[in-house]
């Protein structure tokens, strides 16, 4: 995502007490980072999910990275595949997630898996 790299460069670029950018730089302004995409990229996304497209995509994060089959996020959710149909499809809609191959979701936008843990921890 090139806002992605904008970002990390702006909060980096004023982490670094000088140039060379060094490693420790970047250590440094991963919060900064995590911070404004949560609060000004991730947030907006968020907000525009219904209670149970956020259980679904939680369930999602929960089952770690990487694609998922809808046999398993309906089990993380502790409901039958045929349940949770209507889901996916309203949040493929929305541009939350996308179908890499029959029957997988994945997310469409890095990082939002973590995010969602943050936003919805132990929930």
């Amino acid at each position: 995502y090139p806002y992605f790299l904008q970002e990390w460069g702006y909060h980096v670029w004023n982490a670094a007490p000088s140039t060379p950018i060094a490693d420790d730089d970047v250590r440094a302004a991963r919060s900064s980072v995590i911070g404004t995409l949560d609060r000004d990229f991730f947030r907006v996304r968020f907000d525009r999910l219904t209670p149970k497209e956020k259980d679904y995509l939680r369930a999602m994060a929960v089952l770690g990275p990487g694609g998922h089959r809808s046999g398993d996020i309906a089990a993380a959710l502790g409901v039958r595949v045929e349940s949770v149909a209507p889901r996916r499809s309203g949040l493929i809609a929305k541009g939350m997630i996308y179908s890499p191959a029959h029957g997988d979701t994945a997310f469409t936008v890095p990082l939002f898996d973590q995010f969602l843990l943050r936003a919805l921890p132990g929930r």
